[in-house]
């Protein structure tokens, strides 16, 4: 049954139609995700669907009684009221029918009415009590708790006033008191950007067991890979509906557009070839009526639209500046807030070119962790050492705040970039989906996910070899993310990145650092030297046995001596694996001398002379014969380290 109906919605802004005879609908059960490039009309639809604004033309029209419930991108603040009342004003309804059900049993109790009124309010008392007694309302404090809990606030947020929540936990509020008002329709316009991993996995076991129907804009694949079960897209101001999942809608829509912008092309060309004719001969009476008729040709010709985001321009990096092969070493690092320690005695080592994910719960240190990396945190205990020539470019989830509002996204772009990339400003600019006009636009003017694309093309921009990225995705449309994802692969420097879109992280990195702990005690660091992937079965291999590694708190029946051997086995492991470093230095020093000894002796002034080239040969043979043994020590330590940390 259809709950939401929307039929020929029509909305233009100015001389551009956004939306042009949409026809869309809601059914109990529906599990739809809206697609569509940037600026497409996602979010205008979302609200045209909550009432929130009118089309200029079309029907909006809902099943009697239907109830929509709409979460926006951004915006929604709280004060005033502990997190658990706020929570609790999602039964505000509730306590209206209540009030009617109380006012309407005090005046059945003194009426003097007859029968028939008697009986409508009879019957209207029957009704109300239905959906009090159907709305969970005397269940609440159970389901507030599960919600709470489920995005990630903790019992100890429960009493603290809204007011002290930022922007990304008052957007989950916002969530919370949705889902717990129960709707019939939930629209929800980019839930997962302020969510960690473990947030999104509970929303999504939220929303699969939801009765009634759902439409979500998400840039997280899996995320609705594992929600929805159709896909609407906005193309050109309409809307064309894909019955399967996100990733067969993905696959299907490349081939669709792959042969749209094939044909665009040829058509454009077949437009440049007419209008250079009427150019070349519109005033040559001999050739007028064949000028008339290539007029009349391009007039007549339905010319194909294609989105600014099918117009790929790829970015082209500045080259890092060199580096020695340590790019970074923390060494029993640790960091505290009062009384409570986040990090202890965290040990990690990053070598040049290698591609890290940083991952862990909410509040396990993360960003905590890249901002020591980074720089941005000083004050800490332990050390954290750049290796040398390294240069950092750190990307925090507020550096959007730091953008000059009154600049123009060309000056923003031009005021760090280095002056041999000046010319092709634009173009890279018009990588990172800024185009034409775009690129005139002031920055105030920007949406989240456009000052996001700005910040990280200024990052970019210059040569940093160590990228210290944490959340980069956010805000980022699926389009924007696979200009950033396309980007970051070919880049030849070193990234620490935190992210919680699984499918970024899969594509992108190589071995992950995971943080587990809780705000009972310190996180610790284990470390997988395989992709995320690897990272994703192994977990899945031994949660049910080993809770920390699974990012859950440990039972009370996890005894004091296992943990003194866990921590025991994790001394040995970075003893191990210090050992391996050292020999693997060995080697990489064995192999510098070889390099010397074999351009020496490809030198021609050397040929002559018989002692020397006896000299070097023997030298060489020396040191290829302490290379093997230094190899054959570093594969020895590094199975050892390798044995130790899957025994962790």
């Amino acid at each position: 049954m259809a709950l939401l109906q929307l039929s020929q919605v029509n909305l233009s802004f100015g001389d551009r139609d956004i939306l042009k005879d949409v026809h869309f609908e809601v059914e109990t059960g529906s599990r739809t995700a809206l697609a569509g490039a940037n600026g497409s009309g996602k979010t205008t639809l979302l609200k045209i669907a909550a009432n929130l604004l009118e089309p200029d033309s079309g029907v909006v029209t809902r099943s009697k009684g239907c109830r929509v419930g709409y979460l926006p991108q951004t915006g929604l603040t709280h004060e005033g009221l502990s997190l658990w009342h706020e929570a609790e004003t999602a039964y505000s309804d509730i306590v209206r029918l209540i009030e009617n059900r109380d006012h309407i049993s005090e005046t059945l109790a003194d009426s003097t009415a007859e029968q028939d009124d008697l009986d409508t309010l009879v019957q209207d008392l029957g009704h109300l009590q239905e959906r009090i007694d159907t709305s969970g309302y005397y269940d609440r404090d159970k389901a507030i708790e599960t919600v709470l809990r489920g995005l990630g606030f903790s019992e100890h947020d429960f009493q603290r006033d809204t007011s002290e929540f930022s922007g990304g936990w008052q957007m989950r509020i916002a969530l919370s008191k949705l889902l717990l008002s129960q709707p019939d329709v939930i629209l929800l316009d980019e839930p997962t950007n302020y969510l960690d991993l473990e947030a999104r996995d509970w929303l999504r076991s939220f929303l699969a067991s939801f009765q009634g129907g759902i439409v979500v804009v998400a840039h997280d694949r899996d995320f609705l890979d594992n929600t929805v079960t159709q896909t609407a897209e906005l193309y050109v101001g309409a809307l064309n509906l894909y019955r399967c999942t996100y990733s067969t809608y993905e696959t299907r829509r490349k081939t669709e557009l792959e042969e749209i912008l094939s044909a665009y092309e040829q058509q454009q060309l077949e437009i440049a070839r007419l209008e250079d004719f009427i150019r070349r001969f519109r005033y040559n009476a001999s050739k007028a009526a064949m000028v008339q008729s290539r007029i009349k040709q391009l007039e007549k010709m339905e010319r194909i639209s294609i989105p600014e985001s099918m117009k790929k321009v790829r970015f082209s990096f500045p080259e890092t500046a060199h580096s020695g092969k340590e790019v970074l070493r923390l060494q029993r690092v640790g960091k505290h807030y009062g009384d409570r320690s986040v990090l202890k005695d965290v040990d990690m080592l990053v070598l040049r070119g290698e591609k890290v994910a940083i991952v862990g719960h909410n509040g396990a240190g993360k960003t905590t962790l890249l901002r020591i990396c980074g720089g941005a945190d000083t004050n800490y205990d332990g050390m954290c050492t750049h290796g040398t020539g390294v240069r950092t470019g750190y990307y925090s989830q507020d550096v959007t705040t730091q953008l000059n509002s009154s600049q123009t996204v060309l000056q923003a772009a031009e005021q760090d970039c280095p002056a041999h990339l000046m010319p092709n400003i634009r173009s890279l600019l018009g990588a990172f989906l800024f185009r034409d006009d775009d690129v005139f636009k002031p920055v105030g003017v920007l949406s989240g996910g456009e000052k996001s694309r700005l910040a990280i093309l200024r990052l970019l921009l210059q040569p940093y070899n160590l990228l210290v990225l944490d959340e980069p995705t956010n805000h980022l449309d699926i389009a924007s993310q696979d200009v950033l994802l396309d980007a970051l692969r070919r880049y030849t420097g070193s990234i620490l990145v935190v992210s919680h879109d699984r499918d970024f992280l899969r594509e992108l990195t190589g071995r992950v650092i995971a943080i587990t702990g809780h705000t009972d005690r310190p996180s610790e660091v284990r470390e997988y030297p395989g992709d995320y992937r690897y990272y994703e079965w192994k977990v899945s291999q031994q949660a049910a046995t080993d809770p920390v590694l699974a990012g859950k708190p440990a039972t009370d029946s996890f005894s004091d001596t296992q943990r003194e051997d866990r921590k025991e086995r994790k001394r040995e492991a970075r003893k191990a694996r210090k050992l391996a470093e050292e020999a693997l230095q060995k080697v990489e020093t064995i192999e510098e001398e070889r390099q010397q000894v074999e351009l020496a002796l490809s030198d021609p002034e050397h040929h002559a002379d018989g002692a020397r080239m006896k000299e070097l040969t023997a030298k060489l043979a020396r040191l290829t014969e302490l290379h093997e043994d230094a190899v054959q020590e570093w594969e020895s330590l590094e199975e050892a380290t390798d044995a130790l940390l899957q025994e962790n």
